[in-house]
């Protein structure tokens, strides 16, 4: 994506059914022209008692880009949902900083027509001196959000909280609704603590384009 593109996605599930989606790569956020954005909206309908795993490899930010991004779900009362949105800000093994970027990016989840969670991330300008304060990102150059919402919420718990690295939490914000959070040097590190939790909450193996 570079700005002036735009990308929409739907996707429903029906009743008692169980959908996994993911991205045959990850998702680039490339330098914009002035005054251009790239505009991403998507958007998961979930059935009584269906399941949607949404599993999209990491967005890499390129320094000068320009991305407003929402995802929007909605579940019917007794529907599951694992979510992850990986983020990666640079390339680190190419040395690249985000010294101009424009980043607006925002996901809500609604159950039952009532926001259940909402997160909302913005960057503008220079992204690396804000991510390297200590009480944001602790230099950060990845980081990953998860969402799990499942009657076995609240029994993970503890196991999740386990495998995670010292720079990520895990907490739940309803009974059957866990939040986690991982920040980490690289993308290369983030996959190191992700995958596996991703696993555990998925109950098998990740799509085969996450292995490649």
């Amino acid at each position: 994506m570079t700005g002036g593109d735009a990308f929409s996605f739907s996707a429903h599930a029906a009743a008692d059914t169980e959908l996994t989606m993911t991205t045959q790569a990850c998702e680039r956020a490339y330098k914009a022209q002035p005054g251009q954005t790239g505009r991403i909206r998507n958007r998961l309908q979930i059935a009584a008692g269906a399941r949607v795993n949404w599993l999209p490899q990491e967005t890499i930010l390129f320094d000068g880009c320009a991305l407003e991004r929402r995802l929007s779900v909605d579940m019917d009362k007794d529907a599951s949902l694992l979510m992850v949105e990986p983020m990666v800000f640079g390339r680190h093994a190419m040395g690249e900083t985000l010294t101009d970027v424009h980043l607006s990016d925002r996901i809500e989840i609604r159950r039952a027509d009532q926001m259940l969670y909402l997160d909302a991330v913005r960057l503008n300008g220079n992204a690396q001196a804000h991510l390297a304060q200590a009480f944001i990102a602790g230099g950060a150059g990845a980081m990953a959000s998860v969402v799990y919402i499942a009657d076995d919420a609240e029994a993970r718990l503890d196991g999740i909280r386990t495998a995670l690295p010292e720079t990520a939490g895990a907490s739940l914000i309803k009974k059957d609704v866990l939040v986690l959070r991982i920040l980490a040097q690289d993308s290369f590190v983030l996959r190191l603590s992700l995958l596996p939790i991703l696993r555990r909450l998925n109950g098998s193996d990740l799509p085969r384009c996450w292995m490649t």
